[in-house]
């Protein structure tokens, strides 16, 4: 069974601890936990200028990394090496590596932090660490599981936040924890123990409207609501930095494909997960379905891709503006 970042942490607190530590995945937010848990509590603080080495992938080889490890620590029980980005070190160069896990010094506390790739289950390395030590591989969170984390991070850490504020974040942030986890950290040290994430406070700090973004357009396009949809667009004509037309565009085309797929998921209770979204959202996606019958929304894209020709210059618009050729995208979707 594959061990979780808290049963490594577990572990290693109750004096479980391996020779050699392999942190890899598509999401780094997990590994730098891990990192930054090996770089506080493995070596006293007032000894790691002598035994402690972090070391950066790119920067060095293995053979340096392995006289790392098979140096003896000058004043701690055990020494730690840490090697970040080892992603970058060469992939035909982890030789020396393996002949050292033959025999690893049990002084010695060697993590390799293997950021947004995975080492080869089938290369000598990968079996060489896993036989000495321990392998952990971030999962991958997905679209729809993601308002479901930031709640229970956000419980872990003595707060609650509503499902609508939850949900709100992870539609504006996207799927990357690392930049999730920043924003939460400062939303809550605004707030006293207890206190509660809120959508408002969401807004303030995130730099959203709850009201007036992309998500909320998106939503009033598929209750066929002109006059939300109306002042939505007006207000993004206000700040047209703030709200350039391709990353709308973009979001616009994933929202029909969703709905299109919607459309074509027999049992509707396994709807959330074939779409990629939250639960709470189905609701929103059911409705528009509802307005949306296949037809339309084909001809919905093919608006959007002739709005992002003409927004790009390929087909002639003259001296229309982002902002217009917006106005007239809506009109033309929900009418």
């Amino acid at each position: 069974m594959a061990l979780t970042e808290k049963q490594i942490i577990a572990d290693i607190k109750n004096g479980k601890i391996s020779p050699v530590y392999l942190l890899m995945g598509e999401e780094g937010y997990y590994i730098d936990v891990l990192s930054d848990f090996f770089e506080n509590n493995i070596v006293d603080p007032s000894l790691r200028d002598f035994d402690q080495t972090v070391l950066y992938g790119p920067e060095t080889d293995m053979t340096t990394i392995v006289g790392a490890a098979k140096r003896f620590p000058m004043m701690s029980p055990r020494q730690l090496v840490l090697v970040k980005e080892a992603q970058g070190l060469r992939a035909d160069r982890w030789e020396p590596l393996t002949a050292y896990l033959e025999s690893p010094s049990p002084q010695t506390v060697l993590v390799f932090c293997y950021r947004n790739k995975k080492l080869p289950k089938s290369s000598v390395a990968y079996k060489a660490i896993a036989k000495a030590g321990v392998i952990y591989e971030t999962p991958r969170v997905y679209e729809d599981k993601v308002p479901a984390w930031i709640v229970r991070e956000v419980s872990q850490r003595g707060h609650t936040i509503s499902d609508k504020a939850a949900a709100l974040l992870a539609e504006s942030l996207g799927t990357e924890l690392s930049k999730i986890a920043n924003e939460l950290d400062k939303i809550l040290s605004l707030l006293p123990q207890g206190g509660a994430v809120t959508e408002q406070l969401v807004e303030e700090q995130v730099g959203i409207s709850k009201d007036f973004n992309i998500f909320e357009l998106q939503n009033a396009i598929g209750r066929r609501d002109p006059v939300m949809c109306n002042r939505i667009v007006n207000y993004f004509i206000e700040s047209p930095k703030q709200h350039p037309i391709a990353p709308l565009l973009s979001t616009l085309y994933s929202y029909f494909i969703k709905v299109m797929i919607y459309h074509q998921v027999e049992n509707k209770s396994d709807a959330a997960s074939a779409l990629g979204i939250s639960p709470y959202f189905l609701s929103d996606y059911a409705l528009a379905a509802r307005n949306y019958p296949l037809g339309k929304l084909a001809t919905c894209i093919g608006y959007l891709h002739e709005c992002d020709l003409r927004s790009k210059g390929v087909r002639n618009s003259g001296a229309v503006t982002e902002g217009q050729l917006l106005k007239e995208l809506v009109f033309k979707i929900i009418h």
